[in-house]
């Protein structure tokens, strides 16, 4: 059985930037409704007990099982995501991090840029991503519930551009809530644990 995780902070311990209401929707309905179809969809087959990780690659590609990939990514992808948050989150990271990104892009400002405008133009629904891929650092977008996990790359931060992720707090304004995450909520000390991982 897939089991909703806890966050590892409270509801309100984002705000301004993403308010308790939004935690209301976006994570005790949206992300709810993606474990429970899960589990609903593997109960009694030979998915049921394996992790998380497992089912996404053992149905990634498969369009036969499209409806099961769609809901365990996206439990895979909202986990990641609210850890890739934090209220002491954002800026220009440094540590070893920092290092890299300064290394593979050229510069902080560089980074941001690409990032931003991964998200920014990601049409419709779906993610951007800081990924390693086979040791360098690159900014990916994936539409809908797609994910790096599922092509073998290394995520090491995401950013979920669905509207339900933004909308109460920044209405359509999609680049407002790409700022306020890279100035004051991305957690690169998680992404550092995924890089070293």
């Amino acid at each position: 059985m897939i089991d909703l995780p806890a966050l590892p902070y409270a509801k309100n311990a984002l705000d301004p930037h993403m308010s308790e209401r939004t935690f209301d929707f976006h994570y005790e309905k949206h992300h709810a409704a993606y474990v429970n179809n899960v589990n609903n969809m593997i109960r009694d087959t030979a998915l049921e007990g394996k992790s998380i990780e497992d089912i996404v690659a053992d149905v990634a590609g498969d369009d036969h099982r499209a409806g099961l990939f769609n809901n365990a990514a996206q439990v895979w992808n909202h986990t990641f995501f609210w850890n890739s948050l934090s209220p002491s989150g954002g800026g220009a990271p440094s540590s070893e991090i920092g290092k890299r990104i300064d290394a593979d892009f050229g510069s902080y400002e560089s980074f941001r840029e690409a990032f931003s405008q991964a998200a920014i133009t990601q049409f419709g629904s779906g993610w951007a991503w800081l990924i390693d891929d086979g040791g360098k650092l690159d900014v990916v977008k994936t539409a809908n519930a797609d994910t790096p996990l599922a092509h073998g790359k290394k995520a090491l931060l995401t950013i979920d551009v669905w509207e339900h992720a933004y909308y109460l707090d920044y209405q359509n304004k999609r680049p407002v809530f790409i700022d306020a995450y890279l100035d004051h909520l991305a957690n690169w000390e998680f992404a550092e644990q995924n890089l070293t991982a």
